[in-house]
């Protein structure tokens, strides 16, 4: 076949996009609602953490000076902190994913099997989307940050409770605020280890290979959703 002047710059340009080759080995992992309401908590739970850490270490709190404008930082970061999730709610794809998050599958057992006697040969840590050390991690902050804006609410509203209800307000709010900030950074330094998670949560995408080595039953439990939407589309 002969070919004409500038057909093969043309075959080239098509055939060798980088960017194609790439999207082509992706798979969507999180939409851009889901990916917004993650970085807006993310923040916001900073904003509280830090602000409470310059509350109640008196080596940062020296730092600062300013008490009152620290106080009224974190007291609004925390009371804000549901709002995202809740607007988030109106995205389908979030409340699809809360209901992968609240549904263990017996591989989740095995995750945490394999998990607790370090077990890290391929496959030994099976997973959907969400794997059972995430869907604990997500239960768990969102029950903590429940109570935290419960309790912060009676210390911050002195006057509409008992003095025995501030106390135990207190005590329950600096301890969960501790537990928070580890679990919290904990959280983190597991995300800086993974780059193609952070990837995920970034852009929305993940590669396939990877997709496939640490969530290896994510394609079957998409199958499964699939087949059940198609049930019900049929009723």
């Amino acid at each position: 076949m002969t070919s004409t002047d500038g057909s093969a710059g043309r075959t080239a340009a098509t055939t060798s996009r980088p960017s194609d080759a790439a999207a082509a080995g992706d798979i969507r992992r999180f939409s851009r609602a889901e990916r917004l309401v993650h970085r807006t908590t993310s923040w916001l739970m900073l904003l509280c953490v830090g602000s409470a850490a310059f509350l109640y270490v008196p080596q940062l709190a020296e730092l600062i000076g300013r008490r009152h404008l620290v106080v009224t930082v974190h007291e609004w970061s925390g009371i804000l902190l549901p709002v995202p999730f809740l607007a988030g709610l109106a995205s389908r794809a979030l409340r699809r994913d809360l209901e992968r998050i609240n549904r263990f599958a017996p591989y989740d057992r095995e995750w945490l099997r394999a998990v607790r006697r370090r077990w890290n040969w391929a496959g030994a840590r099976p997973a959907g989307k969400f794997n059972a050390g995430q869907k604990i991690y997500a239960s768990w902050l969102a029950g903590a940050t429940v109570l935290m804006v419960f309790t912060g609410l009676l210390m911050w509203f002195t006057g509409l409770f008992p003095l025995v209800s501030r106390t135990s307000a207190t005590f329950i709010h600096d301890w969960l605020a501790l537990a928070v900030g580890i679990v919290l950074f904990g959280h983190i330094g597991m995300a800086f280890k993974d780059p193609e998670a952070r990837r995920g949560m970034r852009t929305g995408s993940v590669g396939r290979a990877w997709a496939r080595r640490e969530h290896s039953e994510w394609e079957d439990e998409r199958a499964a959703e699939r087949a059940a939407e198609a049930r019900e589309a049929g009723r």
